[in-house]
């Protein structure tokens, strides 16, 4: 009896301790609503894990999407927030990358949608801003891919606090529709290609504490609505092409603003006396612009609190304040006269460098600053009158200077005549008697000394009867039917390419130069190339036909996958299942060829030969894609080396190795490894057309490319990488260690690019660049500890562009305060941010182009 009274008890508390449990968990579902509750939504979420190709580990069937989700926030049972900057694609999804984001309508109580670093190709749909205009808060697509315009229709979004679109590839203007976003805080549209001028209807957005429309491509004056935006902390016009004067009173009520860059434009005139009276301002940036006048007056009376200010690359002139409280002050490349101040940190965060100060080193000349007053109408003081010595000792540095100059050009002058005629005479003598003026020792086999059948206009005796067969014109007039249409492969830049079959059935591509219109020496300089040099990975040239004096004509072997810009992408023999593309693997064996070609002449010849013409066009693929490297028209001997006369030394002492001048393509190794950069990175992006190209659409686009290349984080790279690559997670790492390679070869400065033979080292233990390198500092400092070390090249020059990058900490933490709320980004944010302060320090090569925006920032 008294065991049934005690097991009562017992059944009671259980069934007490259930209630509690389901009222908890039937509470907890309410107030924190951790259960999806409409079947709207819940379609619309499949929709997208479908149309954006969600791998089924971040979004996991028959589970509950605001219970197990990634990314997914709910509230009461809706969706509020998605992150798909934490997603992960399937090989599928990675394949289409589309704006294919229709789910989101079904998402009534959205207030935050985030893509950042996450690929959305292709442009914003029009229904857009139309279909989440009551809800969206905080809209997110930082570096995602995206082109084409903004729709107007992102002006409804009337909900909106904060817009980010920067990183992308938008076009076009900035939408005037976005002076509705009235309860707007944040408008970030920095790093795009938007055009056109600025609105001036965008003052109306009075919320606006962030406003950064930096490297664009936009003109025009800075409207002087922009005064009424009372409330903004930072603003950047940093980067466009932005034109004329400051509004004299735009900064009257900006009094909250302490971060303003307007670098990199051709603003003119003074910089108002309203900018000097923004007692917050912290951060001040006007560099690389053509402003004027003196910084005395009201400027000399601005009270900064460690702050960043910088003047560089302008016309300012007159006596420099003083400045109390400077964290770092760059007024290099001015007109600024007198003494250099002394700063409270001792100048030691102070560029002062080419301006006009008595008391520092590295000014400009007495003759440029006096000039430079003279046409201001103002006197130039050279010297302090207090110190009446100075100017008796500058005087006299000055007349020994000119004494020396004398001097020296003067020998200079006389003695480079006599050095000309003696080497014009040796050579002359050389040429009669028949044999070669300069040294080749090229590793080569099957040398023959005999028929030394043409001379080129370089000088040197050619060897016909080491390049091939000869053949008469009427055989290849023949081969090619009679030049057709029909067998034209392509037109090149030294000659057009024809296929053609020989009468013994071979299959031949004839390259046919006219020298009507181009120079005899390109095809001169192929053939004798051929005839000194011999290697596996050199495409196959069969003979020759020189007997017409019109055409000049070059037989090879025919290749029968043609190029590699036509065969990374091709028509398959059923044309409706699309282009196929070239598999990874492949990929990676054409660029280890490329790279063992190169080997062979840089390192193998003697003196290294530099080919100065490496493209996907240039990399010749047999039929089992093994590359046969091509486009021979543009090889010279390396520039600098030991087999040039003293002549050609001497005239190339002063030049950089880290050119800069327009001209044709430089003759140096450095050259070369640059180029197989673009060709790299061509065949991780799958986007041809860059090794080709050295315009600003392509180089904007490498600016963009480069960015999300990072040894410490490679989910960067999918924002990146060809889509039709369907890749393993081994896979994946030998494609981030050959984006990194990429880089490392596309390093700003030609000589921290790593030679190619590390190159070849890399790309043929591509696993060990990435592994060995990201374990930790320690193993990162030992590999490059060993200077002989391939890991450690191609890692010194990485890190060493790496190095080059500067920020000022006012812009890190302004911009750090604005992105709290924009979800996990990794390195991507920093690496973007990173952009905004360009270096001077821009690619020198190809010289004949001229990059826009520093690429040192980026690495």
């Amino acid at each position: 009896m008294s065991h049934r009274l005690s097991a009562r008890p017992s059944r009671l508390s259980l069934l007490f301790f259930v209630l509690v449990f389901f009222f908890i968990g039937t509470l907890e579902e309410v107030v924190f609503g951790q259960r999806l509750g409409s079947k709207e939504e819940l379609r619309g979420l499949y929709s997208l894990r479908s149309s954006l190709g969600i791998k089924a580990k971040n979004w996991p069937r028959k589970t509950d999407p605001c219970e197990r989700w990634d990314g997914i926030t709910c509230q009461g049972g809706r969706v509020t927030a998605l992150d798909l900057s934490v997603l992960s694609r399937t090989r599928l999804g990675k394949i289409s990358p589309f704006f294919s984001v229709d789910g989101l309508r079904n998402l009534t109580s959205l207030t935050v949608f985030n893509s950042t670093g996450f690929t959305l190709s292709g442009s914003i749909p029009d229904w857009f801003g139309s279909q989440l205009s009551n809800s969206v808060s905080i809209l997110d697509l930082r570096l995602s891919s995206i082109t084409g315009s903004i729709p107007s229709s992102v002006g409804n979004m009337t909900g909106l606090v904060e817009l980010s679109l920067s990183g992308n590839l938008f076009t076009g203007e900035i939408p005037a529709s976005f002076a509705q976003l009235r309860n707007l805080t944040k408008l970030d549209l920095s790093n795009n290609m938007f055009t056109d001028s600025f609105p001036p209807i965008l003052g109306d957005l009075l919320s606006l504490k962030l406003l950064n429309v930096g490297h664009n491509s936009l003109s025009g004056s800075i409207p002087n609505e922009l005064s009424g935006l009372t409330r903004l902390e930072l603003l950047d016009f940093g980067n466009n092409s932005f034109v004329g004067s400051l509004p004299v009173t735009m900064f009257q009520r900006l009094i909250q603003l302490n971060s303003l860059s307007l670098s990199n434009n051709k603003f003119s005139g003074d910089l108002p006396d309203s900018l000097w009276s923004l007692s917050k301002l912290r951060f001040l940036d006007v560099s690389d612009n053509n402003f004027t006048g003196s910084l005395l007056g009201t400027a000399a009376s601005f009270n900064v609190t460690d702050g960043d200010l910088n003047f560089a690359n302008n016309l300012f002139y007159g006596i420099l304040p003083s400045w109390i409280g400077l964290r770092s002050l760059d007024v290099s490349g001015n007109y600024f006269q007198g003494d250099l101040p002394l700063f409270q940190n001792g100048n030691q965060n102070v560029s002062v460098q080419t301006n006009c100060f008595r008391n520092a080193t590295s000014q400009r000349n007495v003759d440029d600053c006096s000039s430079f007053y003279a046409s201001k109408g103002l006197e130039y003081e050279d010297v302090d009158p207090s110190t009446p010595n100075q100017n008796t000792g500058r005087n006299s540095r000055n007349k020994l200077m000119y004494i020396l100059v004398g001097v020296f050009g003067g020998l200079f002058l006389i003695l480079v005549p006599l050095l000309l005629l003696c080497f014009c005479k040796k050579k002359s003598k050389a040429v009669t008697n028949q044999q070669p003026t300069r040294s080749r020792d090229l590793v080569s086999s099957g040398r023959r000394a005999s028929n030394l059948g043409a001379t080129s206009n370089l000088g040197f005796s050619l060897n016909l009867s080491a390049v091939g067969d000869s053949f008469t014109y009427d055989q290849l007039l023949q081969a090619t039917s009679n030049f057709s249409n029909e067998n034209l492969i392509k037109h090149g830049h030294s000659g057009d390419l024809y296929h053609g079959n020989l009468s013994s059935g071979a299959r031949v591509v004839v390259k046919r130069v006219d020298v009507r219109i181009l120079k005899k020496e390109p095809y001169l300089v192929e053939l004798d190339f051929f005839a000194r040099a011999s290697h596996t990975r050199l495409v196959p040239l069969l003979g020759h036909c020189l007997e017409n004096d019109n055409e000049k004509l070059i037989v090879y072997k025919y290749m029968p996958n043609g190029d590699l810009s036509t065969a990374l992408f091709r028509k398959p023999e059923n044309e409706e299942e699309g282009l196929q593309s070239l598999d990874w693997i492949t990929r990676l064996k054409i660029a280890i060829g490329v790279a063992e070609a190169l080997c062979y002449m840089h390192h193998e010849c003697t003196p290294p030969l530099i080919h100065r013409d490496i493209q996907a066009s240039s990399v010749i693929l047999d039929d089992r894609f093994e590359v046969r490297l091509g486009s021979m028209s543009e090889v010279c001997v390396q520039e600098g080396g030991s087999h040039q006369n003293p002549i050609t030394k001497f005239l190339r002492f002063s030049q950089s190795s880290d050119q800069t001048t327009p001209g044709p393509p430089s003759a140096t190794c450095a050259y070369d490894v640059y180029c197989m950069g673009k060709v790299l990175l061509e065949l991780v992006t799958g986007n041809l057309g860059i090794s080709a190209s050295n315009d600003a659409v392509t180089n904007a686009w490498l600016d963009k490319t480069l960015a999300n290349i990072s040894i410490y984080d490679k989910d960067l790279l999918t924002n990146i990488l060809d889509p039709s690559l369907i890749l393993d997670e081994d896979l994946m790492e030998e494609v981030w260690a050959m984006a990194i390679v990429a880089m490392s070869c596309l390093n700003p400065r030609p000589s921290k690019r790593p030679q190619v033979k590390y190159v070849l080292k890399a790309l043929e233990n591509p696993l060990k660049v990435v592994r060995d390198e990201t374990i930790s500092s320690s193993a990162r400092l030992r590999a490059t500890s060993s200077r002989g070390s391939w890991n450690a090249a191609l890692f010194g020059s990485w890190r060493s562009s790496s190095d080059i990058a500067s920020n000022s900490a006012v812009n890190k933490d302004t911009n750090a305060k604005y992105s709290g709320n924009m979800g996990s980004q990794g390195s991507v944010g920093e690496q973007s941010f990173n952009r905004r302060r360009p270096s001077k320090e821009i690619f020198p090569e190809p010289s004949t182009s001229v990059f826009p925006n520093s690429l040192d920032d980026i690495l």
